[in-house]
């Protein structure tokens, strides 16, 4: 078993070995990496094998590749899946249980360059790799160089092959469960998460975390996967699919002109275009106008609510497509509520400018702060109608409270989960 206190992992690479005899250039590997580790290693260390090979099989069985490494504290364990999607996959969940992100290499370089792939594909920054090419020199006459398949080739079979791979994972837990609204005319497709029905298995990344962090362990490809299934729900195209780049302040993209390096609001016109805004805490908000036909997302946090993100997507709606303000719906995703939610005195005062009602405590060091409230009321003095604001709720729960922080089997939460913590959305797009 694994040791959480171990820094470091290595992984032998015996993959890529296109060879008649391939005990014996697996053999030669193993005897090298034995050798230049001294016959002994502390690290934790797992062995590739490739699934076309006679590992496993009376031929050549497991014990023998593991006979070679006596002498190690830590006996190997030999990954040999149905694809190299497979192993991987496995190494990830193995060292990820155990909260290790430095992992060592030892390849060729033809394996480093398809395995730098895998990495881009599967891992984050989050995680260290160091590659040691150690086994170039290892071939027999039986495998020659020539018979490599160009790298380029073989990074359109990996994201094919691991996309096949993940696209067979069941859900981690539950099903993928999509809030709606009654405000929201029909002519548009919409929705809010909630955290069930993914494959991201990261205890607070599970299980249908749909952002990408690159200082998380959730990758693009798993996330990319969250939200095809997603998309199979609620019926849309992932090629669809536009995420806010969120920098928690007031910018606005209108699609279609150039697009800022960050925004927290998007509002379109384009029929079949879905834009989304995440949450984990913070609001997401859809906005429509059925009239017009235009739609608009908004990530509001308590620093974007303060620096009017919310009538500022508005603004843009009215601006460039003749939106009115009284045809606008707008609808409040899941966020932390105010029995959650605390901020220093400075900025709670800030909030309670707005209005007296959406701080509470306020002699408090930190009081509590109700940002939904301060956004209903800041659109109804921008001329949204009242009765066309609503926060979203459970059906059949028309008196449910979504706090974020509250539900922990419904929704991620910064707040309650710290700096690892998962992505809901709320999206929209015109039928």
């Amino acid at each position: 078993m694994i040791r959480a206190e171990m820094a470091a992992v290595t992984l032998v690479d015996l993959t890529h070995v296109r060879c008649s005899q391939y005990d014996i250039c697996v053999k030669k590997r193993i005897s090298k990496f034995c050798a230049l580790t001294a016959n002994g290693s502390q690290e934790p260390v797992f062995i590739i094998a490739d699934p076309e090979s006679s590992v496993g099989t009376d031929r050549f069985p497991r014990s023998s590749i593991l006979e070679m490494f006596i002498g190690f504290s830590n006996s190997p364990q030999v990954l040999c899946k149905s694809s190299l999607s497979a192993s991987l996959y496995s190494f990830k969940q193995a060292i990820d249980k155990e909260d290790i992100s430095n992992v060592k290499i030892m390849t060729s370089s033809h394996g480093r360059g398809v395995l730098q792939v895998y990495q881009e594909l599967l891992f984050t920054s989050a995680y260290n790799f160091e590659y040691t090419i150690m086994f170039d020199n290892l071939s027999c006459d039986s495998c020659p160089l020539s018979s490599c398949t160009a790298i380029s080739t073989e990074a359109a079979d990996a994201k094919h092959e691991l996309g096949t791979f993940l696209q067979r994972l069941p859900a981690v837990k539950g099903d993928i469960t999509v809030l709606r609204s009654s405000l929201i005319s029909d002519c548009f497709g919409h929705g809010f998460t909630t955290r069930t029905g993914g494959i991201s298995y990261i205890s607070t990344l599970s299980s249908l975390n749909l952002f990408c962090n690159p200082r998380r362990k959730d990758s693009r490809a798993v996330v990319a996967e969250n939200i095809r299934r997603l998309g199979l729900r609620a019926g849309f195209h992932p090629h669809q699919f536009n995420l806010i780049k969120c920098n928690h302040a007031s910018d606005v993209w209108v699609m279609g002109k150039p697009a800022p390096d960050s925004y927290d609001g998007m509002v379109t016109n384009q029929v079949g275009v879905v834009i989304a805004a995440p949450g984990a805490d913070c609001m997401p908000l859809l906005f429509t106008d059925p009239v017009k036909k235009v739609t608009g997302v908004a990530h509001a946090g308590w620093r974007g609510t303060l620096m009017g993100i919310a009538m500022a997507t508005v603004k843009a709606m009215v601006s460039e497509f003749g939106s009115r303000p009284a045809d606008i719906v707008c609808v409040i995703g899941p966020s932390v509520g105010p029995c959650c939610f605390t901020l220093e005195q400075d900025s709670a005062r800030e909030f309670q400018a707005i209005h007296p009602d959406c701080v509470r405590n306020m002699d408090s060091s930190r009081p509590y702060v109700d940002i939904r409230l301060a956004t209903r009321i800041l659109l109804e003095r921008g001329g949204i109608k009242p009765e066309h604001i609503e926060d979203v709720r459970i059906p059949d729960q028309s008196d449910s409270t979504l706090c974020t922080s509250c539900l922990p089997e419904l929704f991620f939460s910064h707040v309650r989960d710290g700096l690892d913590f998962g992505t809901q959305i709320g999206f929209v797009w015109i039928k």
